[in-house]
């Protein structure tokens, strides 16, 4: 996928949102990576597209920012997922 397809941070939101759900193979990449201890800066450039030499602060940002929502996925955002009328 082509950095563009990415908003600069996910949306910050108790429900699940669409752009949840369109990212969530992109969210199940990003933590089997964090949990195979992978440089962050590896991550973004596969996942994301990013150029990270180019605007590390940048790629930084989405890669923290996506793996936080990744990770509230696994705590709270998959019961979403497991009942739709929430949704």
């Amino acid at each position: 996928m082509a950095a563009d397809a990415f908003e600069e941070t996910p949306p910050q939101s108790d429900r699940l949102t669409g752009y949840d759900e369109r990212h969530l193979v992109i969210y199940l990449r990003l933590l089997d990576a964090a949990e195979e201890g992978a440089d962050w800066r590896e991550v973004a450039h596969i996942v994301f597209g990013l150029d990270v030499t180019a605007d590390p602060d940048r790629a930084k940002r989405m890669h923290d920012s996506h793996l936080a929502r990744a990770r509230w996925m696994t705590e709270a955002g998959y019961r979403q997922l497991l009942k739709p009328h929430m949704r």
